[in-house]
């Protein structure tokens, strides 16, 4: 007899659905803070530059929309225990920028008030873990554990102007806490807003961390294919030649001279003529793009 199939019309499926329908996947507009220590400068130039789009399944989305609700709480418990808490109420965000806003991130929140030092402020960075990478963290600490956190706080201490951390880490299986005060490092952050413009003002990719496509860090980058592949990136202003971010007018620019609006930005024209290292794999001549 043959076995009755399960049902698709469900519930869950529903649900997952609905998640990948509503949330936006789109570009982000600058250079974050929170990718900005990736160890592969032309990842982050591919970031920029709008390459590749990547695309998340509904129960990743809804992962992530976890990590964000746990801010709330956190924001909650640092006040339920006499904590003086700057964030918008768990429902926004303090923004921070350098490069003529082309570099920048969104803080969890500022706190005053510690138990183990009542007069520093610190940056408030909140993360969730699942059981492995927390245990992990607690056995190597935020700077060997999750560079990319790290290199995030620091970003935030050099534009605010603060010198210490709290990084909030919340155990997702089992609800354990691991907090760690991260102190500023002034090289570092100098460091990494040099690195950021470095990025933003090259007109072509840098270096990547490896030329080798089975390099462990390439073969699940998100631009494997446009890096080692030869696919063709996507078609937008910041692909083409004749865009750049202008840093004394603070906007993208067309050829120098007209600017660029976001929206315009996000479909290009059909003046669009790829920058050539993009299409190297393809060989000469780079021609216009043809679009309807």
């Amino acid at each position: 007899m043959a076995a009755i199939p399960q049902p698709t019309n469900t519930t869950a499926a529903a649900v997952v659905a609905w998640r990948e329908r509503t949330t936006d996947m789109g570009h982000r507009t600058h250079l974050g803070a929170s990718v900005i220590g990736h160890p592969c400068d032309r990842h982050l130039w591919y970031l920029f530059r709008w390459c590749a789009s990547e695309q998340f399944s509904g129960r990743m989305l809804r992962l992530f929309d976890h990590g964000k609700r746990e801010e709330a709480r956190v924001i909650e418990e640092l006040r339920g225990i006499g904590c003086e808490v700057w964030a918008d109420d768990g429902t926004g965000q303090y923004r921070v920028s350098a490069v003529a806003g082309f570099f920048g991130g969104s803080v969890d929140g500022v706190v005053l008030g510690l138990p183990e030092a009542p007069k520093t402020p610190h940056v408030i960075e909140i993360k969730t873990h699942s059981d492995k990478l927390f245990a992990e963290l607690v056995k190597k600490g935020v700077r060997e554990a999750k560079p990319m956190h790290w290199v995030q706080m620091q970003t935030y201490m050099h534009l605010m102007g603060l010198d210490r951390a709290l990084y909030y880490a919340v155990n997702k299986n089992t609800d354990a806490l691991h907090i760690e005060r991260v102190e500023y490092d002034k090289a570092e952050g100098v460091r990494i807003v040099a690195r950021a413009e470095k990025i933003i003002r090259a007109t072509e990719p840098p270096l990547g961390i490896s030329t080798d496509p089975a390099w462990f860090e390439c073969k699940f980058c998100r631009y494997h294919e446009v890096c080692h592949g030869g696919a063709v990136p996507e078609v937008n202003c910041r692909t083409c030649v004749h865009s750049t971010p202008d840093l004394a007018r603070e906007k993208w620019t067309c050829r120098g001279l007209v600017t660029l609006p976001e929206s315009h930005q996000r479909t290009g024209c059909n003046d669009h003529l790829f920058i050539p290292p993009l299409l190297s794999a393809h060989g000469p001549p780079w021609t216009p793009t043809t679009r309807a």
